[in-house]
This record gives C-alpha cells, sequence and structure tokens, in this order.
C-alpha cells in the first residue's frame, strides 16, 4: 500500500460486551468468555483490528473484575487471531470509590495486553457518578508505561483532554498519545456534529484518535469521525441496535457496517498489523 494510504488508514475498534448490555436487552451479546473470544475473532475476520474487552460473571452475567477472565479472554483470542486487545480499567463493577480502587483498576496491565483504556476525569452519569481522581490520573500511566501497555484515553468532556496534555508534557505517556472521544453518554458531552468539531480542535498535535458514539448516535459520530481523518470504535458497549428498532444480530454485524462505511468514504481499514505501526504498538 502506498505511503498516503497508510496515512489514511481507519483503525475500527470493536467493544464487544460493555458492564450494562445484557442478554434480555438483546440476546447476542457475549457474556462467557468463549462467547466473547468469539465475538472478537468474528470482529477480527469482520474488519476490526482492536477488540476492548470487559468481563462478566459467566453464571449470572453480571459485571465482573476476576483477573482470571480476563487472562482467558486475552490468551484465547490471541491464539486465534492477531487483533490488539484493549482491556478495561474502569471501575463500573468495583464496589468503593477513589483512591481505593486504583490497585484493583490497574489488575489487567499485569497480564501485558496490547492496550488498556485509561478513563481521565470524574463525570456525572445519569445514575451514577463515575470517579478516576487525580491520583488514578497520575498512578496509571506510571503503570502501563513500566508494563508496557499503551494507554488507550477515553475522555467524556474537554476538560479530560487537558488533563491528558497535563500527563503527555509530563512524559507519563508514549508518543503517539491515543485518544477515544467518547460522545453521548449522559451527562458527557452531547454526540453532536459541533462538539465533536471542537473536541477534536482541542487534542495535541500528533494525536491518533478515535470516536464513539453511544446508541441511536453511533452511526452519525463514526460517519463524521471518518469524515474528519478519525478512527471508530463501534459495538454492544455502546449500542445493541443495527437500525432503529431492529436490535443487532452480532458485534460483527456492526463491524461489516462500519468498515463498509469506511470504504465508501475512501479510507482503507487498517489490518491489526497495520493498527500496531500507526499506534507505535510492538
Amino acid at each position: 500500500m502506498m505511503e498516503a494510504d497508510m496515512e489514511n488508514q481507519a483503525i475500527i475498534t470493536v467493544a464487544l460486551t460493555g458492564s450494562r448490555p445484557t442478554k434480555e436487552m438483546n440476546p447476542a451479546v457475549p457474556i462467557t468468555p468463549k462467547e466473547i473470544i468469539q465475538a472478537a475473532v468474528d470482529c477480527c475476520h469482520a474488519g476490526a483490528a482492536i477488540a476492548h474487552i470487559h468481563v462478566r460473571d459467566p453464571e449470572t452475567g453480571r459485571p465482573d473484575f476476576k483477573l482470571e477472565l480476563f487472562r482467558e479472554i486475552l490468551e484465547g483470542i490471541r491464539e486465534r487471531c492477531d487483533m490488539l486487545v484493549n482491556l478495561t480499567t474502569s471501575s463500573f463493577s468495583l464496589k468503593g470509590t477513589g483512591t481505593d480502587l486504583i490497585p484493583k483498576r490497574l489488575e489487567p496491565v499485569s497480564l501485558k495486553p496490547d492496550m488498556c483504556s485509561f478513563d481521565l476525569g470524574s463525570v456525572n452519569f445519569m445514575d451514577h457518578t463515575f470517579v478516576n481522581p487525580p491520583e488514578w490520573g497520575d498512578q496509571a500511566p506510571k503503570t502501563m508505561q513500566a508494563a508496557g501497555v499503551k494507554p488507550e484515553i477515553e475522555v467524556f468532556d474537554v476538560g479530560h483532554i487537558d488533563q491528558a496534555i497535563h500527563l503527555i508534557d509530563r512524559g507519563l505517556i508514549a508518543p503517539p498519545p491515543y485518544f477515544q472521544l467518547c460522545m453521548g453518554i449522559r451527562w458527557g458531552i452531547a454526540a453532536t456534529p459541533e462538539n465533536l468539531l471542537f473536541m477534536k480542535s482541542k487534542l495535541p498535535a500528533g494525536t491518533v484518535w478515535s470516536v464513539l458514539g453511544v446508541g441511536k448516535d453511533q452511526l452519525p459520530m463514526i460517519t463524521m469521525g471518518l469524515i474528519l481523518g478519525g478512527n471508530i470504535r463501534v459495538g454492544f458497549e455502546d449500542n445493541i441496535y443495527f437500525s432503529r428498532g431492529v436490535l443487532a444480530k452480532s458485534n460483527a454485524q456492526m463491524v461489516e457496517q462500519a468498515a463498509t462505511l469506511a470504504e465508501q468514504l475512501r479510507r482503507p481499514v487498517a489490518t491489526p498489523a497495520e493498527a500496531r505501526k500507526i499506534l507505535n504498538i510492538n
């Protein structure tokens, strides 16, 4: 592929299950390690380069954070395909708040996945507070850097970008920084074209960025993200519908739609190997 095409490639991330969707909401939501591994492999074949992983209790389907579940899924995906694996460090499935959760949240880093999510800044969502204290913002990138794990910087509002820039300036995040612009999560920044343009304008030079939209905002946000030269995220964590009132059949169905859209917009879809080069991940 020519150099110009390489620069224009789009990385597709698939967020396979998250912590909220249930099989009652959509029977296709993967819950067990076996289901999550198979979903990742199917999405890799459909065009996704990165799998973002949350784990569930296989018996109850509830959000979990057991290290053995993360390990089983990480190893299972690596045995069957070459996609990059991004393990969550969010606290949604953990009891407690603030600094007491930092060691537990950072346990997935010890497995040395390719990436880990790194949520910056606390935010009030519609029904709970997502607490990411300053101590977390300092310790998490240091731990990931020491383990050779790339942070995926998830930001829910513009102030979070300012905090990330502070960490980048301190040398705690290796280039290129990788931002995930999380749009449309109440009460984070709303998923509007104006807001996406604003968020993009605040990113530091040399940034690689991606965008997600929640629910009905998924398709508009990834379309605009592709047009603006960014990367995109889809999957059941963000949206359980394929179209208005129609449940998605699988994560892979959403990846296929995203890959088709990217190609139509003249954005070649990056393979996992190409995504590694773009993100400077060995």
